[in-house]
């Protein structure tokens, strides 16, 4: 009886991490309705915080405890971790550094050395330190496309993700006078393919290396479910911005299914007689893109669908 117990339990359970399907109290019929995505989530820790509205301690507490990477869960602990604290006609922040561009939101854990209710935090996103410090309307800063300005009410004693959007520092400020929160945790949210450089390049300008690698980072940022043009703007796929990142990833990734995926999107996104993306010459980028990539990777089975 044990064994007959045991041998089920394992062909499921091996069954159900290879083929990666829904637990058993979904109906497989409804299959259909399930969206997958493949993309993993890293949770970095900043690298320094490079800005705080008082450094006095009064505000501001215990602000080197963020700095310690966390687990990503909320224990009964207090007290001890880093606080803001507002008063009547002092809203206090600060603006962390998380070292590189990143695709993703922001992850807060608190504790329960808050209230239950009213803990509000503005959160600006910024891929630099003055974009932060913007104003919407104002110089440029927009909410276009990617939310990057935003209210949210953080729970007491939880765990809250929000934000997405191109960033590597983020701004956080109380917005409610006579408050305090204490946060356990503050990360970042890397959304990403976890997928090999198999192409590179060196020389011996250390600029020109950093170049290179700047541009192959920015096209795998902008790999996500489809193939964007921008992580914070447009977030779209414009087949004649697809041209050069096509050939990035031929170059740089080899063979990736966001590419065909992005193409027949937009393929299937404009019937005849319209042109791809409203714009003529768009149509025929498209045209070249499949040419580039059977050139690169041989899909010829891929390029008979199209026809």
């Amino acid at each position: 009886m044990v064994y007959r117990l045991i041998i089920p339990v394992i062909l499921l359970f091996t069954f159900s991490k290879i083929s990666g399907q829904l637990p058993p109290v979904f109906n497989p019929a409804k299959s259909s309705l399930v969206r997958s995505a493949n993309l993993s989530r890293k949770y970095l820790t900043a690298e320094r915080m490079i800005w705080m509205s008082d450094s006095s301690d009064r505000y501001v507490v215990n602000a080197g405890s963020i700095l310690i990477p966390g687990i990503g869960q909320a224990d009964l602990n207090s007290g001890g971790y880093f606080s803001l604290i507002s008063r009547k006609d002092i809203l206090p922040g600060i603006i962390l550094d998380f070292g590189h561009e990143i695709q993703g939101g922001i992850e807060f854990v608190t504790t329960r050395g808050i209230a239950k209710e009213g803990n509000k935090v503005r959160v600006r996103f910024g891929e630099s330190v003055s974009e932060t410090m913007s104003e919407i309307g104002k110089d440029g800063a927009i909410n276009d496309h990617a939310m990057r300005d935003f209210v949210v009410t953080l729970p007491w004693l939880g765990r809250l993700e929000v934000g997405n959007s191109g960033f590597r520092f983020v701004r956080i400020d109380l917005v409610e006078p006579d408050s305090k929160i204490e946060f356990k945790e503050i990360s970042a949210i890397l959304n990403y393919r976890e997928i090999p450089y198999v192409g590179s390049f060196k020389c011996n300008d250390e600029r020109l290396n950093k170049i290179w690698m700047t541009g192959a980072y920015t096209v795998h940022l902008n790999m996500q479910d489809y193939l964007w043009d921008g992580v914070k703007r447009d977030r779209l796929v414009w087949i004649g911005d697809m041209h050069p990142e096509v050939m990035t990833i031929n170059s740089v990734f080899g063979y990736n299914d966001v590419v065909p995926k992005s193409l027949d999107l937009i393929r299937n996104l404009t019937p005849l007689p319209g042109w791809m993306n409203g714009i003529s010459s768009y149509s025929m980028w498209w045209v070249l893109i499949q040419r580039d990539w059977y050139n690169y990777q041989g899909d010829l089975e891929y390029l008979k669908k199209q026809q």
